[in-house]
């Protein structure tokens, strides 16, 4: 259940992050709550920032796989890539996770955690992807 490598976690992050920024549900949403976040993946060596897209456009979220960033996290949450994978999958309780420290957290949580009942309905679709294309990380 963990990923082959940091360019296989990257591949279907970006495909998760596609998939919340497109769809018509939760997108509008996620761009809507201006939310910005920094994710630091330590066991493969990754740090994200994803904020809001301000053009409108198809995209409703932007992320940079960089700290060079034009814009500053309201929250910081810090997890292995294991850990991200079972949220995706719907098997990792967010509340739980940062109380048994899987979870680092700083900065605005209560408002990132607002954030989680808008994604739900990414778990569905990432576990088919998974299943299609990356059996090995369904849990």
């Amino acid at each position: 259940m963990s990923f082959n490598s940091a360019k296989e976690f990257r591949e279907v992050m970006d495909q998760v992050f596609t998939m919340m920024s497109t769809d018509p549900e939760m997108g509008p949403k996620l761009r809507d709550a201006e939310t910005p976040q920094r994710f630091e993946f330590p066991d493969v060596d990754l740090v994200v920032n994803i904020t809001y897209a301000e053009d409108g456009g198809e995209q409703n979220l932007r992320w940079e796989w960089t700290d060079d960033v034009p814009w500053e996290p309201e929250v910081k949450m810090t997890m292995d890539s294991d850990v991200a994978n079972r949220y995706f999958q719907g098997k990792e309780n967010v509340a739980m996770a940062i109380a048994r420290r899987r979870i680092k957290t700083s900065g605005n949580v209560k408002k990132a955690l607002a954030l989680i009942p808008i994604t739900k309905p990414i778990y569905g679709r990432y576990r088919a992807l998974l299943e299609e294309r990356y059996p090995h990380l369904v849990a």
